[in-house]
């Protein structure tokens, strides 16, 4: 990395004139970018992918590309300037969802992820000076954690009585290109990225060694696809909602987006179902369209307790990130937003930890099984240890120690864990316990340890 220090502050003081032009005039429109895509900046964007990333239908490793660099960078700029660069078609892979279904993923190949990384890094230095605060997603210095919270200090500071939940229908493989592109010229008019933005868009998929092309959407896994995302959306949701819909709302309306995943917290109903109607005709306008059955307004706030004894109905939660937020109750009695695991997110988790020690307990020396187990567990923490989620915690810790006794005792025909061997085990060679990580509004009791 010492290598590139001069020229990565060379690329960052580029960048930041891109920023600050963008940042002084929110009407400037560039037409001169694909300069800055040039052989110091490439290599500063390969420096960047990880090292271990998956690779694309060429085969070619990160490592593997960087044995020639100079000279790969070097045949890639001249194929950029020529436009003769054309992108490969992504290897896709899929990866369950909590509805049984599977999402596919797009792994671009470590040359077009160079490219992919740099175009975005371009196209940050601009749309970062239009996007709203209430957009998290794949944004830096943002993050789930950040959505999650600013949710929880809107409902508990504001007069928010309902939570519009919204879900897009397929949006990274339906999203019209057409569209998209006519989003991306409102602020970028230098045709030579915008066609090569294109070509990323179009240049197909690679499954079961059979090529298939793509007239839309764009695929989840490379670089580029995150931000054309927030681009995208920044116009037909956050805008709209800001500019056009919160001037006519009786009451309060804020909206927390993390990419294509967003709810909207609103004082009133009917101010609620204007919004919902008004997003799905936004979304109907650009060649989208809203999930039904998880698109909906429910009542959520510090009176929704009371409403919900009072018509004798259970109090409504609504889901986001995979966390589901019910009405909880304080320390001293009053209300708060309570957390927990969402029950699909829960129970997948457990599936595909059963799944693994399944596979791996035959196939790995119990000491690299451990350390894997340990990534696992801490993984699972760092992300759900929220506050209030103390008990899924501890339910997760016991569920997993109970699957771990189970798979063990299978290595052989002989029992060869029981629990006191696997107490033992696990008290000299520690499992992660169970703590909160994201602190939402009071300190936090460290959760019970299970073993």
């Amino acid at each position: 990395m010492q290598l590139f220090a001069g020229m990565t502050e060379s690329v960052e003081t580029k960048l930041g004139f891109v920023a600050e032009r963008a940042k002084r005039d929110k009407n400037a429109t560039f037409d001169n970018l694909m300069h800055l895509i040039n052989e110091a900046f490439l290599k500063d964007s390969y420096q960047q992918l990880r090292k271990e990333c998956a690779v694309g239908v060429d085969g070619t490793s990160w490592e593997e590309y960087g044995n020639g660099l100079g000279e790969n960078i070097k045949g890639l700029v001249e194929r950029i300037r020529r436009m003769s660069y054309r992108p490969q078609p992504v290897r896709r892979v899929y990866i369950p969802k909590d509805n049984g279904t599977q999402r596919p993923i797009g792994i671009p190949s470590v040359e077009d992820k160079i490219v992919q990384k740099a175009m975005s890094r371009v196209m940050e230095a601009i749309y970062e000076q239009d996007f709203h605060d209430n957009s998290y997603g794949f944004r830096a210095g943002k993050g789930c954690h950040q959505a999650l919270k600013q949710i929880n200090d809107l409902i508990m500071t504001k007069p928010i009585n309902h939570v519009m939940e919204a879900d897009i229908k397929g949006f990274f493989d339906n999203v019209e290109h057409a569209k998209l592109i006519g989003w991306l010229r409102i602020r970028i008019r230098d045709e030579q990225f915008v066609r090569y933005a294109v070509r990323f868009l179009k240049s197909g998929y690679m499954e079961q060694s059979a090529f298939k092309k793509t007239e839309r959407g764009t695929p989840q896994g490379g670089n580029i696809s995150p931000m054309i995302a927030n681009m995208f959306l920044h116009y037909v949701v956050d805008e709209w909602l800001e500019e056009e819909a919160k001037p006519r709302m009786k009451g309060q309306c804020h909206m927390v987006r993390y990419c294509d995943d967003f709810v909207i917290l609103v004082q009133y109903k009917e101010d609620a179902e204007t919004v919902l109607a008004g997003i799905k005709q936004r979304l109907s306008n650009n060649g989208l369209a809203t999930n039904d059955d998880k698109t909906k307004v429910v009542s959520f706030g510090r009176f929704e307790k009371e409403n919900a004894k009072r018509t004798g109905r259970k109090a409504n939660t609504f889901d986001f990130l995979g966390i589901t937020h019910y009405i909880g109750i304080s320390q001293r009695g009053g209300f708060k937003v309570g957390r927990k695991t969402s029950g699909k997110r829960f129970r997948r988790s457990m599936v595909a930890m059963n799944r693994w020690l399944a596979t791996v307990r035959n196939t790995l020396p119990l000491k690299d099984l451990w350390k894997q187990l340990t990534a696992k567990m801490r993984g699972h923490y760092a992300y759900y240890g929220v506050s209030d989620n103390s008990r899924r915690l501890n339910a997760y810790s016991y569920k997993v120690k109970r699957m771990v006794h189970k798979w063990l005792n299978r290595r052989s025909q002989r029992a060869s864990m029981n629990g006191d061997n696997l107490c033992a085990y696990v008290e000299k060679f520690s499992l992660p316990k169970p703590r909160i990580v994201h602190q939402f509004y009071v300190p936090y009791k460290l959760c019970k340890s299970t073993c």
